[in-house]
């Protein structure tokens, strides 16, 4: 379990700031930056200075009391960060101060400082900065699952990454790159498309229509695809998206659900999937990990390989000081993110290579 403070004033030896959600509400703006102290590290774990933390939906969700795991009041949001070992619990041999590492947890993240449990934490790599490492985990290990586990996705298939300008859909449009296939993208900015055009995909899609609904762009795929289809649909958003993805599905397809950030659930038409002979799959990448440790850990192992090869490339949209951390959020939950937004804390520099 993650700890940043202490109620035992014997163990409490420096001060920090956190932002701190102190009860359950629709709105983040009653997120608060406060002083803190912070005990010493325990045995097994690490206390970081945090020099940079994603900002990511499940922040949000649980601000709101809408995640299914609900940590203790109060806590700062913030599942996964990077930064430097400052001291290290009494027992701790294989990390030593001054260490650049990388940690995943379910929140603390928007402070200075938190102490870590050990496993939570990896060695990061002189040439993987700060803003990369702290964007790589949720967003690449669900694409990876995803992709890999889940859709088995082949070097001469066609994928299509739908919100693929969000920072999970990104991440699949990176690894189906990785992984050899053809890459189909989806946003609803000409902005956001310009991003992953550069990037590399092999071709990008407006799913906004004059309306502003989300859908119409399964005649576009089915033209660059000769009439076939996309052989793996990556679905983050639901609602329309997914009844249109239906129907550009090539023949034995894989529709992997991952989300609902359209806030609409939707129902599959079970016609066209006898018919096609397509599969709906669920993606859950931390369940794979709870019911599979040994395969959880192999993927987990995978993305931070990938990242320290070079073979990934997190992108960051905006840096914000840890004093925005409601604007970073507000930024999120508006949508107008491209990638990641990252909060920078400590002296780290937006921009840094550090």
């Amino acid at each position: 379990m993650l700890s940043f403070a202490s109620l035992n004033p014997q163990r409490v030896l420096m001060k920090t700031r956190s932002f701190l959600c102190h009860e359950i509400a629709d709105s983040i703006d009653g997120l608060t930056l406060v002083d803190m102290t912070l005990a010493d590290p325990a045995p097994g774990e690490v206390q970081i200075e945090i020099k940079a933390c994603a900002v990511n939906f499940p922040d949000i969700l649980m601000i709101q009391g809408r995640y299914q795991f609900k940590p203790p009041m109060p806590f700062a949001p913030g599942g996964e960060f990077s930064g430097v070992v400052s001291k290290v619990g009494p027992d701790v041999i294989h990390l030593k101060v001054g260490d650049r590492v990388v940690a995943g947890t379910r929140f603390g993240g928007f402070s200075e400082h938190a102490n870590v449990p050990v496993e939570s934490v990896r060695v990061l790599p002189e040439h993987v900065s700060f803003a990369k490492a702290a964007s790589y985990a949720t967003a690449y290990l669900t694409a990876y699952v995803a992709l890999k586990v889940r859709g088995q996705l082949a070097a001469s298939e066609t994928l299509l990454v739908h919100g693929a300008a969000g920072g999970v859909g990104m991440a699949a449009a990176d690894l189906g790159q990785y992984f050899g296939a053809r890459v189909i993208a989806t946003a609803g900015t000409d902005e956001k498309l310009r991003v992953l055009d550069e990037r590399g995909v092999d071709g990008v899609i407006n799913y906004t229509q004059a309306d502003g609904s989300l859908g119409g762009f399964r005649e576009t795929v089915k033209a660059l695809t000769d009439g076939n289809g996309a052989d793996v649909i990556f679905d983050p958003v639901g609602g329309s998206v997914f009844d249109e993805s239906m129907r550009c599905i090539n023949w034995g397809g894989r529709l992997l659900s991952i989300g609902f950030t359209s806030g609409v659930w939707p129902k599959a038409a079970v016609n066209h999937i006898l018919i096609k002979q397509i599969s709906v799959i669920g993606v859950r990448a931390g369940e794979i990990g709870r019911r599979d440790p040994a395969l959880g850990q192999a993927c987990r192992d995978a993305v931070f390989e990938l990242l320290c090869n070079g073979h990934i490339d997190p992108y960051i949209h905006r840096t914000y000081p840890l004093e925005d951390g409601i604007a970073a959020m507000t930024s999120l939950q508006s949508r107008a993110v491209i990638g990641k937004a990252v909060l920078t804390m400590n002296g780290y520099e937006a921009g840094s290579t550090a």
